[in-house]
């Protein structure tokens, strides 16, 4: 809590003044072109740090609308905005919803990201090793009884979990959400904290008021896309993003004597009911904890750049994009530290001599899916026409 408050702090002090435009709109507009030709004069100009307004995108806090303009030669990506605070765990949040912005850095991994999406997807997850796995076990069967102060021996036991990225650099802020979201979801389904919301109680709650027996299985739960198809216009030149954006999907994983874990295909029942949990729980979550919401906004990003990619829309648009795609190498996202590993930590539930230690999951976003999938609806060329770019600014209301 000091250090989280610690951090809130310094954040504040380096936060520019949020201009009155920036008020909330259900639309807010930003042209790739435009933003763009900014990112080269900040560069020309040899800034150092980026104004607030580019950093953070305008305010946008979710990508709802791209929208297409081969006249003006440019992209617009549009969605609900506002003006930005530092919220209670430091996250850059809206004013008045407490929605995480967008940040600028997570547009420039996405887009740089396209060939590694398009062949093996993005993904975090946070493992145990075999080692880990097989010493737990030999420990557990080596104990007369099952308690509390067993718990130590288990965590010790298993070691430091290994985390895998796949698909960005491991040391983007892009990366840090994914593990940060996966590591957050384990927290909560675990017991380790206590329940954000009245409404979503952890997996050991649930397990223990259940009379289901788990066997030699563990539950595993990822994060991943979820979208309906995409509208498109009749001539291909407006697009939106339709759907929750995220879910929490679950199955079991087989854990055999030697360490070794294989997926079975089937849901534990319990597990099922706490991954419905949190999907009708994740709107709220996502402005209780802002990690969920970054997330979805990151699949939001990934779904947008795999639409760019697939339908050649800057070649429809006519327009280069070399600093936001990374062609030109002049504009690099900030580095942070990579994540390699986290400790184990256990929780148990008493149930007779039962426990159970749920140790697995990740984030996985398969954006060219989503991107692939599209239905023609007239009412988003609606939208293309009232969009139309500025001349004279990267955003607008």
């Amino acid at each position: 809590t000091e250090a989280t408050e610690a951090l809130r702090q310094a954040l504040q002090e380096r936060l520019q003044v949020v201009p009155t435009e920036m008020g909330p709109m259900s639309l807010r507009k930003i042209s790739l072109r435009q933003l763009e030709a900014a990112l080269q004069d900040a560069a020309d100009k040899d800034l150092g740090a980026l104004p607030d307004d580019l950093k953070y995108l305008a305010g946008i806090q979710r990508v709802q609308y791209i929208l297409v303009y081969p006249d003006r030669q440019d992209i617009v990506l549009a969605g609900p905005g506002e003006g930005w605070v530092i919220g209670e765990q430091g996250a850059i949040v809206g004013q008045t919803t407490g929605r995480p912005v967008i940040k600028l850095e997570d547009l420039l991994v996405a887009l740089q990201a396209t060939n590694a999406s398009r062949e093996t997807g993005i993904s975090c997850s946070i493992d145990p090793t075999e080692e880990g796995i097989r010493a737990m076990r030999d420990y557990v069967s080596r104990q007369r009884t099952f308690n509390p102060g067993v718990l130590d021996g288990i965590q010790q036991a298993l070691g430091a979990q290994q985390i895998t990225l796949t698909g960005v650099s491991d040391t983007s802020h892009f990366a840090r959400v994914l593990v940060a979201a996966d590591y957050r979801m384990k927290r909560i389904g675990m017991q380790l904290e206590d329940p954000p919301l009245p409404e979503l109680p952890s997996f050991l709650q649930l397990l223990a008021a259940s009379r289901y027996k788990p066997k030699n299985l563990m539950p595993r739960w990822w994060l991943a896309c979820n979208y309906e198809p995409l509208a498109r216009s009749e001539d291909g030149l407006a697009w939106e993003l339709r759907g929750p954006g995220v879910k929490v999907m679950t199955e079991d994983d087989f854990v055999t004597d030697q360490g070794d874990v294989t997926t079975t295909g089937e849901q534990n029942p319990i597990a099922a009911r706490w991954a419905e949990a949190m999907n009708q729980s994740y709107e709220k979550l996502s402005v209780q904890q802002p990690v969920f919401g970054q997330l979805r906004n990151l699949m939001d990003l990934c779904v947008i750049a795999a639409l760019m990619d697939q339908e050649q829309l800057p070649d429809r648009a006519g327009c280069d994009l070399p600093i936001l795609t990374g062609e030109n190498g002049d504009f690099l996202p900030e580095s942070w530290n990579p994540p390699k590993t986290v400790s184990s930590q256990c929780s148990m539930i008493k149930r007779g001599s039962e426990y159970i230690i749920t140790a697995s999951g990740g984030v996985q976003i398969n954006a060219y899916r989503y991107a692939s999938q599209a239905e023609t609806n007239a009412d988003v060329g609606t939208v293309h026409e009232k969009a139309e770019p500025k001349v004279d600014r990267w955003w607008w209301n």
